[in-house]
């Protein structure tokens, strides 16, 4: 946990940002893989821990603006429960690093909200996205289930993206933690990767070097040969020499911040000439967008540069042709880079993603895109000092996508699908890296990491 200065002062800004009512904070719980007791590795709700700190099952917290109580609600391990898991400290203990006063049954949780009701108190929660929490609030408050989602607190939810949305020195500290354990996992997937071996193997050895820093996975690792298909976990090829592999890995620290970085390299010892272009757009697209980053930036406005980037080095291979503007108005890249530029990271890989994009990474003069490739772009509004974000342009060249624009003749005054053929087994390219905003521009996060063609050549041969 940071100190108890540290979350009293976060739930006093969110105080005053939320004018009256009852914040209701749900924790999240154990939750079994294939029977009770045989559990999935358990994650506090990020939103519970940037608040709360207390990274323990079962526990809600209400903060009462009205009556100006915070209280927390759970109940402690009993003997018999110390037999199966040892003793722990009791919640009052937690409640205390927290800076929480009062700490009350679980038994009393529903009562006190019922009662809140009765005084006609504003109930303010956040969209939940476990279905165990939208039960519970449910029966809590005695929303029908299917309009548990529609009646979550807007008002609530933007005071915490507010907050979570600005990185404070200690979160920062976090962050760079978790990027230089995720740059150990890359260094080990660049130099151990060679003919012969699994996917599988390399990924279980990359969970190990997270694991080993203290925390875990960021989220499922991505190592593959099939680097067309963007999230792609199946982990179950042998790579070979010829092969690109994409890695997209993060660890967690101990205390629950991520990093999230990739790297395309090939299995044999040199990238070869086709191979090398093609990284070298993606690595010229990844280095224009990024060094446009600064406050007030639009990242929509990074995300179109990158693509822009990306038709001319497509155009030099005669993959593309036509006007570079023209091709990105009309989505002809999109054939090409189907996803957006990058996302906010935090305490989330894809930070606070549950509480909808369009809140997240956009404004009310700011509407998400609903167009193919741009609609899957996270985060597009401008950025402020403090923000947290990915840059990852990439070129994938997806087989079937191909197979299908061409049979419907999409966007032929830009693609030279004759060409476009010749690619269809070359797989994909990401380039990945995590910046803060700074007052007068960008910080790259974590000691570096091999990134050109010649430091990925020398850390593969070294």
């Amino acid at each position: 946990m940071f100190s108890k200065e540290t979350y009293v002062a976060r739930r006093e800004s969110l105080k005053k940002k939320v004018g009256s009512g009852l914040l209701i904070f749900p924790g999240n719980k154990e939750t079994g893989m294939n029977y009770k007791d045989n559990w999935y590795p358990f994650r506090q709700d990020s939103t519970f821990l940037y608040y709360f700190g207390m990274n323990l099952p079962d526990l809600y917290v209400l903060i009462d603006l009205d009556n100006d109580k915070e209280i927390l609600f759970g109940d402690d391990l009993t003997p018999e429960d110390f037999v199966w898991v040892g003793a722990v400290e009791p919640l009052s203990t937690y409640a205390e690093k927290s800076g929480i006063a009062e700490v009350q049954p679980m038994s009393r949780l529903e009562a006190y909200i019922k009662n809140a009701q009765q005084k006609a108190q504003p109930l303010h929660y956040l969209p939940p996205y476990r279905n165990k929490v939208t039960i519970e609030i449910s029966n809590l408050t005695g929303i029908p289930v299917n309009e548990v989602e529609a009646k979550k607190s807007t008002e609530f939810t933007k005071a915490v993206i507010a907050q979570r949305s600005i990185k404070s020195a200690e979160e920062i500290k976090e962050i760079h933690k978790a990027v230089n354990i995720t740059a150990a996992m890359h260094r080990h997937a660049i130099k151990w990767t060679k003919h012969g071996v699994t996917e599988k193997q390399i990924a279980g050895e990359l969970q190990a070097i997270a694991i080993a820093g203290g925390g875990n996975i960021s989220f499922p690792i991505i190592l593959t040969k099939n680097g067309q298909y963007l999230h792609n976990h199946a982990t179950q090829a042998v790579v070979e020499n010829g092969d690109i592999v994409l890695c997209d890995c993060g660890a967690e620290t101990a205390m629950n911040y991520a990093g999230d970085m990739t790297r395309s390299f090939p299995v044999a010892e040199r990238f070869t000439a086709i191979q090398r272009e093609v990284y070298s757009i993606v690595l010229d697209a990844h280095e224009s967008a990024s060094a446009a980053l600064k406050p007030g930036y639009v990242f929509k406005d990074a995300h179109l540069l990158a693509c822009s980037r990306i038709v001319e080095g497509l155009k030099g291979l005669g993959l593309m042709k036509g006007d570079t503007q023209e091709a990105v108005n009309a989505g002809a890249h999109t054939l090409f880079f189907q996803c957006g530029l990058g996302h906010f990271m935090g305490m989330d890989v894809h930070d606070m993603e549950n509480f909808g994009e369009q809140l997240v990474g956009y404004t009310d003069d700011l509407e998400k895109s609903t167009e193919f490739g741009l609609k899957s772009l996270r985060l597009g509004k401008a950025l402020e000092e403090g923000n947290v974000l990915t840059v990852e342009p990439g070129i994938y060249f997806n087989p079937f996508l191909i197979d299908s624009w061409k049979a419907q003749g999409k966007y032929t005054d830009f693609v030279n699908y004759d060409e476009v053929e010749k690619f269809k087994s070359f797989g994909g390219m990401r380039v990945e890296e995590d910046f803060l905003i700074t007052a007068n521009g960008k910080e790259l996060l974590g000691d570096p990491l091999a990134k050109t063609i010649q430091e990925i050549e020398e850390l593969k041969n070294s």
